[in-house]
């Protein structure tokens, strides 16, 4: 990789590109900003796809361990467990649809504001990247439910403050936007994604939302 140095001062543009990846996980799990920027400017990680896919799976069992510890089933063994098997494909497809929504809401807000303000329009596949990237912490959920305790509910609503908290550094370091407008745009996810979630309550198909926080159980 080649380095890139100030000609002010003669030192790293990215102090980063020197430091061991542990210190570089630390810092994004602070959600710093410029160590946002080492991840999606100066590497060359190409596993958003595939992380996108595990988080959707881990909220999806977290969907369904939730569906689940809320029925009570008399049917069959067989029978239970094909429609066991039915609800965890349900609860991807509903967690997959309420993602999209809520990046829909950002890239329509973020659109429109440059639209507006005659801005060059944003690099979208940069920053669906970006938002995939900074949504790991949805990998926390399979640990939150598995080691269930009486904070798991708390624990459940810190992993949706620190994943949104991500994305919102996410967009702010990509597009070079001010806070303001960042903030803005996740609200604008949020309330896409709440109108999708008001949705599949409305047509009884859906439990535990993400955007609601998941729900609440006596663990």
């Amino acid at each position: 990789m080649m380095l890139k140095f100030k000609k002010s001062c003669q030192k790293l543009v990215d102090k980063y590109i020197e430091y061991d990846p542990v210190i570089i996980l630390i810092n994004a799990i602070l959600c710093k900003a410029q160590v946002y920027r080492h991840i999606l400017f100066n590497t060359k990680i190409n596993i958003h796809g595939k992380l996108c896919m595990f988080c959707l799976l881990c909220e999806a069992y977290l969907r369904w361990w939730q569906l689940q510890d809320s029925n009570q089933n008399t049917a069959p063994d067989d029978l239970i467990r094909y429609a066991k098997e039915w609800d965890f494909y349900r609860m991807f497809a509903i967690a997959s649809l309420e993602q999209s929504a809520f990046f829909i809401g950002i890239f329509t807000f973020l659109w429109l504001e440059r639209l507006m303000t005659a801005k060059k329009q944003p690099d979208f596949f940069l920053l669906l990247k970006a938002l995939l990237l900074s949504s790991y912490g949805k990998l926390l959920l399979i640990p939150a439910v598995i080691w269930e305790h009486d904070y798991t509910p708390l624990c459940l609503r810190l992993i949706k403050v620190f994943v949104l908290t991500s994305n919102f550094q996410a967009i702010r370091v990509t597009l070079n936007i001010t806070r303001v407008l960042s903030l803005l745009a996740i609200l604008s996810g949020l309330l896409l994604e709440s109108s999708m979630v008001y949705f599949f309550q409305r047509m009884e198909w859906d439990v535990g939302s993400d955007c609601a926080f998941y729900r609440d159980q006596d663990f």
